[in-house]
């Protein structure tokens, strides 16, 4: 059975490096291409939707530096950007989100537009004014926040709304992981990692079947770790690893004391499989999840992201061959990411690249590793896709 993917496509325009990009996701995605490419820029618009959702919109652009960081710099005087997601919700409904930001003479941010369409349902606002809706009477709305958050109020938008905001990131730092950290909540694992004690103790407690799912494939990846366990001491916590090595008397070991491999390898298994009763991520990104592993494990990482796929889309950062050496890696799953010209171009494979993984000639890595793993029309700037009105066949 074909899991469902929950963003179908993206579209972008004008944010950051990216000027333009129109891209088809399926449930596991890797974005392929080399450092400085503008591969963490994707990763970032889905972030800024998400942050912008849970907290505020000024507060997700005032982390970013400002609308004026946002913008893309290489298109003359661009004065908006613009997001639209297209997604299918668990019940069957599909639709799309989009908006547009857009500075002002102070180079302050207000939103220019904004709609939602789900099943029969829909909202349109543009310049701060309800252009219409299937739903009335419509919150109140204000040009500097998106008016999903107030629209989430409506049982109608309210699973938009609670998928979208529960989009996570990760840019895992084995620092933050290593530290003893005051308790947190453990519902949803931070972008960093900081709060990983509490959310293995939550599994613990509440979905031990996911606990040992991390267990087993950390197993695999980390062979002299068995077994996890919480510590807290006073205000503070950690996680324990449960050593055997070479079969000797069992040993315990904090955080503090792994090595960044580890720890990174916990961060993304538990990203991966982390479970919640209320809003469980129905999209995880991962950033170059490769870095700090033996090369020996990123068959067990590769793994344990295709099964995490058939319970949510996962999009995956790298410029790893080693990580693309998989012969089951189907073209369909890869977008080439190139800087061209200091602009992000983000593609499908070329139609030769593409035959070649198809066909089993060669794999992703084989083909990034020989420098052949091209993109489709990557010398040409691609069209910029309409945000606005129904999701072309």
């Amino acid at each position: 059975m074909t899991p469902t993917p929950f963003l179908t496509r993206i579209v972008l325009h004008n944010y950051k490096s990216i000027a333009s990009c129109d891209v088809r996701l399926g449930p596991l995605t890797y974005l392929v291409g080399p450092n400085g490419a503008g591969k963490s820029n994707f990763l970032d618009a889905l972030r800024l939707v998400a942050d912008a959702l849970r907290t505020s919109l000024s507060n997700a652009i005032n982390s970013r530096w400002g609308v004026l960081h946002l913008l893309h710099r290489n298109v003359g005087q661009v004065s908006h950007l613009g997001i639209r997601l297209e997604f299918r919700l668990p019940g069957g409904s599909s639709g799309h989100y989009a908006f547009t930001l857009e500075r002002s003479e102070s180079a302050a941010y207000q939103v220019g537009g904004e709609e939602c369409y789900v099943g029969q349902h829909w909202y349109q606002i543009a310049q701060g004014r309800l252009v219409g809706s299937s739903v009335t009477p419509f919150p109140a709305i204000s040009q500097d926040r998106l008016a999903l958050v107030s629209a989430s109020g409506l049982p109608v938008f309210r699973p938009v709304f609670d998928a979208l905001s529960a989009m996570s990131m990760y840019n895992l730092n084995p620092q933050a992981m290593r530290a003893q950290q005051p308790p947190q909540d453990g519902h949803v694992l931070k972008e960093n990692g900081e709060n990983i004690a509490g959310v293995l103790n939550y599994l613990r407690q509440s979905h031990y079947d996911a606990l040992q799912l991390i267990e087993e494939y950390l197993a695999i990846i980390v062979p002299t770790v068995h077994g996890l366990e919480h510590f807290s001491s006073g205000p503070m916590e950690t996680v324990v690893f449960k050593q055997s090595p070479g079969g000797q008397i069992e040993n315990r070991f904090y955080a503090n004391n792994m090595s960044d491999g580890t720890l990174r390898a916990l961060g993304v298994l538990t990203a991966l499989f982390q479970r919640n009763d209320v809003h469980t991520p129905r999209l995880v990104g991962l950033e170059e999840p490769e870095t700090a592993l033996h090369p020996a494990a990123f068959a067990a990482v590769r793994e344990a992201m295709v099964r995490a796929s058939e319970q949510r889309q996962i999009i995956v950062v790298s410029h790893s061959p080693d990580l693309l050496d998989d012969m089951d890696l189907e073209p369909e799953n890869v977008l080439s990411v190139q800087s061209v010209g200091g602009e992000t171009l983000i593609t499908a494979v070329d139609g030769g690249s593409y035959q070649a993984i198809k066909t089993h000639l060669y794999s992703a890595g084989e083909l990034l590793r020989m420098g052949q793993l091209g993109a489709g029309h990557a010398s040409v700037r691609p069209a910029p896709a309409v945000l606005w009105g129904p999701s072309p066949p």
